[in-house]
């Protein structure tokens, strides 16, 4: 066992067997995981208060921090609670307190179906809830979480081996739910119903009727598509009388624009200005979406917005590309292919860890602007 698990053991067990005297009802659904996941996991969801006989009241999501401010609308008819995932993993008095709330959530069953997670996170809640019936997935495991895992997953009550890696996720949660009843569950695509309305920041700029989005951040350097390649694409959709409006978190890329970017410059930069509800507003009016690998590619696709994926290679299958039965017409994911695919961005052939992974960056400006103008075209005839 790591030390951490050490460190968080004897707090963990205290929150195990606390004592909790309301009923046991309902059913929590971990979910301890970034947007992009989530938005994957969404649909299958909706399968959980048939498959438990329960109303969909009665299931809770417990979620993370970053995603709070777009439940409501994601997730009308269930119940939410959330953690600060980075604190809960660090912060043994914050972990302690949040842990206590947890259990007294007391439902009769607990789930949790990510193959990518944590032990000392999603594992360690379930563990804590302490649910008369817990329902978990086999994850990926290595050599450094095997420990940790092993005892984790010998507590449950019933194990899903939902595929085998790299199985998409979304073919993942379907499997998952197809062998807890016993019938199976057809995957579909991901989908979030989201009210189409201006952003005020965006159309306070002169904001022509159609505008590009491109997403040029991602919380990993490797996977950031150059920002000069970004530039590339603006400056070409610029030329062809488009809006470009570039969007990101406020961690990211903040610096770089203002020094790539002229004060006269046309291109609209809200890099840090947008709270995650203003982005979904932002993404949902666009005529296109050019994204990293990264949350906002998902959210653009769930509300079926055209969207161009610059992907590449870590864990090629498991998150994107999206399968043939699951992929919209109006998404195209670009790569290039290279023999060191699924090397779970543990890369060797970049010079330091702000350089962006060379699969990633081998895909080309000119495939990028042909896959978006192709899907322009399609917007326009259809």
């Amino acid at each position: 066992m790591r030390r951490r698990w050490w460190l968080f053991r004897f707090f963990d067990l205290i929150i195990k067997f606390w004592p909790i005297f309301r009923p046991k009802r309902g059913v929590v659904v971990i979910r301890m995981d970034g947007i992009g996941d989530m938005v994957l996991f969404r649909n299958a969801l909706d399968q959980y208060a048939q498959l438990f006989s329960i109303e969909r009241g009665d299931i809770t999501v417990l979620g993370c921090e970053s995603w709070r401010t777009i439940s409501t609308k994601i997730f009308p008819e269930y119940k939410c609670f959330f953690i600060d995932e980075h604190a809960f993993a660090r912060n043994v008095l914050y972990r302690f307190w949040m842990g206590i709330k947890v259990k007294k959530l007391s439902p009769k069953i607990t789930i949790c179906d990510s193959y990518f997670r944590r032990a000392l996170m999603s594992d360690s809640l379930l563990w804590m809830i302490d649910a008369p019936r817990s329902i978990s997935s086999i994850p990926f495991i290595n050599e450094k979480t095997r420990p940790e895992f092993n005892y984790y997953l010998s507590q449950n009550s019933q194990l899903i081996d939902t595929g085998p890696y790299p199985t998409h996720e979304v073919l993942r949660h379907y499997n998952f739910i197809s062998q807890v009843s016993g019938k199976v569950f057809r995957p579909t695509i991901p989908k979030i119903k989201w009210i189409k309305k201006s952003h005020p920041i965006v159309a306070t700029k002169a904001l022509k009727p159609q505008y590009i989005v491109l997403n040029p951040g991602s919380n990993e350097y490797g996977r950031r598509w150059p920002l000069d390649f970004y530039l590339d694409v603006a400056n070409k959709f610029i030329s062809k009388d488009y809006t470009v409006v570039i969007v990101g978190g406020k961690d990211e890329l903040v610096d770089d624009l203002k020094t790539s970017l002229k004060p006269d410059s046309p291109i609209i930069n809200v890099v840090g200005l947008t709270s995650i509800p203003e982005l979904m507003d932002i993404l949902n009016m666009a005529s296109c979406v050019i994204s990293n690998d990264t949350g906002p590619a998902h959210l653009s696709i769930a509300l079926s917005v055209p969207t161009v994926v610059i992907i590449g290679g870590g864990h090629f299958g498991s998150f994107v590309p999206y399968p043939d039965e699951i992929c919209p017409p109006f998404v195209k994911f670009l790569f290039d292919k290279m023999a060191c695919y699924h090397c779970f961005w543990l890369c060797d052939k970049r010079q330091n860890k702000f350089n962006s992974f060379p699969c990633v960056s081998s895909v080309s400006v000119a495939s990028v602007i042909d896959a978006a103008e192709s899907l322009l075209k399609r917007e326009d005839l259809g």
